[in-house]
């Protein structure tokens, strides 16, 4: 297993009226991350605030392309962020137990934080496809390349995980600095990842470091 210190790239936060950062996505030009009573848009060339949805929205948070995906308490709200309106919802596998949430080919990927497990769901109805487990708890979810990584925070240590989508073990890690959790993770499709920072109320962005490597070569 591949095993080194994450490096931060960029920092931005705290926000106005937002004391906490759960989920967060990436819609291709904006970060949306989740803050309990609504979602909040920034950017992150500079992390300035671009829009907000009012909408419950208390952990994970993905993009399919069109619409936004929120975790509220038990469910899973499907959004227009256009317009803000739930288009629909459907039940949480972890029935409020529930991390990250990321998208990637056709499903819904969400993290189960306490029981340590990931679950690839039907967007449209919620049903488990499939279940990867952990051994540690998650905090975020995320696939870029082929790649499923997740983020954990526990015992005050937290860490970027690539692990095998078949077996759940942990290919390569990133050890966060001390006193630095992950509350929420999604990449950029390229060479970023994003992190919600929990009660720190930030933003994070770190390096993947193999997507780095590779251009250089």
């Amino acid at each position: 297993m591949k095993h080194s210190a994450a490096e931060i790239i960029n920092e931005y936060g705290p926000f106005p009226s937002a004391e906490q950062v759960h989920g967060l996505t990436y819609d291709g030009k904006h970060v949306w991350f989740a803050s309990g009573d609504r979602l909040n848009a920034i950017d992150p060339a500079d992390g300035k605030a671009f829009d907000s949805i009012e909408v419950p929205a208390h952990a994970g948070t993905a993009f399919d392309g069109e619409h936004l995906f929120q975790i509220a308490d038990s469910r899973i709200q499907k959004i227009d962020p256009k317009t803000g309106r739930v288009a629909s919802t459907i039940p949480a596998p972890g029935n409020g137990g529930d991390s990250g949430l990321a998208w990637a080919e056709g499903s819904l990927w969400v993290g189960e934080y306490r029981e340590r497990r990931i679950h690839q769901i039907d967007p449209e109805t919620g049903a488990v496809l499939r279940t990867i487990q952990s051994n540690r708890f998650v905090t975020g979810v995320t696939w870029v390349d082929g790649e499923l990584w997740h983020a954990t925070w526990e015992d005050e240590k937290s860490d970027l995980r690539h692990i095998d989508p078949d077996t759940g073990e942990t290919l390569e890690r990133l050890d966060m600095p001390a006193g630095t959790g992950i509350s929420g993770l999604e990449s950029d499709g390229h060479d970023r990842f994003f992190c919600g920072g929990g009660n720190s109320g930030k933003v994070r962005v770190v390096r993947r470091p193999n997507h780095a490597q590779a251009n250089r070569q």
